[in-house]
């Protein structure tokens, strides 16, 4: 094992594009999450969010307008360059890790530094609906990571500049019992490899190698990178041909009751599968990728 839990950083949240949300709205919602209202981003792209207790977030992203996205581009917008790129080769999946952070120019300052930047910073606002009806602004400052090994996943830091005061308890009750995101599975064929830049973009976390890869523990949440076999043996699902560096494979959530969970699923007519003391569900359209389900100890 290896490393320092000095400035480890927690997980704000997951890009999962998506063709479409309603589609995912949908599927989050048979999976027993509660989906936060559509909310759009002023250069082109939606999204609908999953709030969890634990404060991080799924974002399902969609494309608002081909327009509007294409003049972003053409801005320099690297959020929005990257997910383009990622949609010309994927139908939807898991693109980025986004880690918490207070200052985003002094993350940006570090990846140029170590040679892992994944391009200009990025400032926006936007509005969002509150519970009560009321539209707040939310504001963001974004810096980039990217290993040129990986053209279809980034790692990438988020301050939030003018943070919503609404209260989100409702948006984080989920009939799934979901409390948590306890891990994020990725896929490489030389899982070691990527921890550098695993360090660089989100902390001194502690490193430990694991059957068929290595385990990376954020502020609140595990990185596994694992390699193809490895990646079967946890899901137990066929995999395809196998991407190009890094790639997001999967997404572990604690749950309070794990038999609640089955119940939703099985009631919801959600096909999963028990597997490891977790419940596999497969990936269908509007999920990303798999999902996976874990009793809190």
């Amino acid at each position: 094992m290896t490393g320092s839990t000095e400035m480890v950083r927690a997980i704000d949240h997951l890009v999962l594009p998506v063709a479409s949300l309603e589609e995912a709205r949908g599927r989050l919602t048979l999976l027993g999450f509660t989906v936060a209202p559509d909310a759009r981003h002023p250069f082109g792209t939606q999204n609908a969010c999953v709030f969890l207790k634990s404060g991080s977030y799924l974002e399902p992203l969609a494309i608002a307008s081909v327009d509007e996205c294409q003049a972003a581009v053409d801005h320099g917008n690297v959020f929005v360059a990257r997910d383009q790129d990622f949609r010309r080769r994927h139908s939807e999946g898991l693109s980025a890790i986004v880690g918490a952070t207070a200052d985003a120019a002094i993350d940006h300052a570090r990846f140029l530094e170590h040679g892992l930047s994944g391009g200009e910073m990025l400032a926006f606002e936007r509005p969002v609906l509150q519970p009560d009806g009321r539209i707040a602004r939310a504001g963001f400052k974004l810096a980039f990571s990217a290993d040129p090994r990986s053209p279809d996943f980034c790692l990438f830091t988020c301050q939030r500049v003018r943070p919503l005061a609404f209260d989100k308890a409702a948006l984080e009750r989920h009939g799934n019992g979901a409390l948590a995101i306890a891990s994020v599975v990725l896929t490489a064929k030389d899982p070691a490899s990527y921890l550098p830049w695993l360090r660089v973009a989100l902390g001194e976390g502690w490193a430990e190698a694991r059957p068929n890869g290595v385990s990376f523990s954020t502020a609140a949440a595990q990185i596994e990178i694992v390699d193809p076999a490895g990646l079967m043996e946890m899901t137990g699902l066929p995999q395809g041909e196998a991407a190009e560096g890094l790639a997001g494979a999967a997404i572990v959530f604690s749950v309070a009751d794990l038999l609640v969970t089955e119940r939703v699923l099985t009631d919801n007519g959600v096909a999963s599968v028990s597997r490891q003391n977790r419940l596999v569900v497969p990936h269908e359209a509007g999920q990303g990728v798999p999902y996976l389900f874990q009793e809190v100890p």
